[in-house]
């Protein structure tokens, strides 16, 4: 099975022949069509990610043809098109995750290949109205915008949503969750040109984070919001809390600049604001993703895709981070 593999950290992926391993009762062979890369990816190369196990195939996302199962009671899903929910082993809890739980693509060998073996309870069929490319850059990044934005955030329709550092794939997924969901939406971003392309998607404003006071001007012309999706935190946190409408919820999915400077507690306090935590997604909130995608027909905005062979190639673009949407590889 060609894989592209990650041998040694901080080294190129080698596109290599690897063992698939043996099919169990409960798990299915897909033949992959497309995966799509997510930061995780980026980050495991160069050995900023927890366990770390080498060699592995890479890749969270992937969406293929069920060609083998290992259970005779699961032969109705060969021939089925299907993605795939990176998130295994969740757990029973809907409020957080457990002690079992892994993303595919480590430890378990990911989507960055032409085969894969995966648990039948994982697969979902792939949505009508999406293309092999628009499948693969829906799972990661989609079900963690949708926990984000809808399980801890609790957005509400005709609420006002800011959604910083838009480009990314999660970023952008929960744009385009919010606006589904009936939000008024703003965004930020060092780029006016993802600014520009966040309003062709449904944004009604958007800041640069570079200029000084911008959140000022946001809460003049866009006004307070009442929920706000980050996965930055770093310096400009600061700016969140003060921004954030009396009662806000601020929901971090990660905090990729490191952590908060300061955190003004009186304005923490006084304006009795929610801060929240956010990884990945349950199995139901991947369920709710996909049923929100297919109401309203939400199609995942690709950047540009690449073949399996230039993995490297797509994993050089998502280190410069002038992306807007999902970088996809085409198997």
């Amino acid at each position: 099975m060609p894989g592209m593999m990650i041998k040694e950290l901080k080294a190129p992926l080698e596109l290599t022949e690897t063992e698939l391993g043996e099919l169990k009762p409960g798990y299915a062979k897909v033949s992959l069509k497309a995966a799509a890369l997510n930061h995780r990816d980026y980050w495991i190369t160069q050995g900023l990610y927890p366990g770390i196990e080498l060699p592995k195939v890479l890749g969270s996302d992937g969406a293929g043809i069920v060609a083998e199962v290992g259970d005779s009671g699961d032969q109705p899903w060969v021939g089925k098109e299907v993605i795939i929910n990176p998130g295994w082993d969740w757990g029973t809890s809907e409020a957080t995750q457990s002690s079992e739980f892994t993303i595919l693509g480590m430890p378990h060998n990911g989507t960055f290949a032409t085969e894969i073996l995966a648990p039948v309870e994982m697969l979902r069929e792939r949505p009508k109205h999406l293309s092999w490319e628009e499948a693969a850059a829906l799972p990661l990044a989609g079900v963690t915008a949708f926990r984000a934005t809808m399980s801890q955030g609790q957005l509400r329709p005709g609420e006002k949503v800011l959604i910083s550092g838009v480009g990314g794939g999660v970023a952008t997924f929960a744009l385009q969750f919010a606006v589904a969901a009936g939000a008024e939406v703003a965004v930020t971003s060092s780029s006016e040109a993802k600014i520009a392309a966040a309003k062709e998607l449904g944004a009604v404003a958007g800041f640069n984070y570079r200029e000084e006071g911008w959140q000022k001007n946001a809460a003049q012309s866009f006004g307070r919001p009442n929920l706000i999706i980050d996965s930055a935190a770093g310096k400009g946190y600061a700016n969140l809390v003060e921004l954030a409408a009396p009662g806000g919820r601020i929901v971090n999915y990660g905090a990729t600049t490191g952590p908060p400077e300061k955190v003004d507690m009186f304005k923490l306090f006084w304006n009795q604001l929610k801060l929240i935590g956010s990884t990945m997604g349950s199995p139901a909130d991947f369920r709710g993703m996909l049923d929100l995608v297919d109401r309203h027909q939400i199609k995942p905005v690709i950047d540009q895709v690449f073949s399996l062979a230039q993995a490297n190639e797509a994993l050089a673009r998502m280190e410069k981070g002038e992306q807007f949407g999902k970088i996809v590889l085409r198997i």
